[in-house]
């Protein structure tokens, strides 16, 4: 009887575990935030609004955010707006990372 209870009780977890990992997913995924490509440098071109297979190597997609996580602006033109560092086109100055929106 104790093996049995064992076998239901990991089967219990396992399913538990699946289910919570399913709706993470879905969450992000209903919010837009998340599409899935290829792990594979040369596939980068491969993306997918949900998980699958690479349609050219077979690998399974992964989850990758579509937004940066920090956009940096220019101090002087807030219009300034860039993914990565570097210097405003419009005064040279130095591109700082903007503030997180607060919600």
């Amino acid at each position: 009887m104790k093996k049995q209870s064992f076998i239901i009780i990991a089967v219990a977890c396992a399913a538990l575990v699946l289910l919570a990992a399913g709706t993470a997913t879905t969450s992000f995924a209903a919010q837009g935030k998340v599409s899935y490509t290829c792990p594979m440098p040369e596939h980068a071109d491969v993306i997918m609004d949900k998980p699958g297979k690479c349609p050219k190597c077979g690998m399974d997609l992964v989850a990758k955010n579509q937004e940066p996580a920090v956009k940096y602006t220019c101090p002087m033109h807030p219009d300034v707006i860039s993914d990565k560092p570097g210097k405003c086109p419009k005064c040279g100055m130095n591109l700082v990372p903007m503030k997180p929106d607060k919600k």
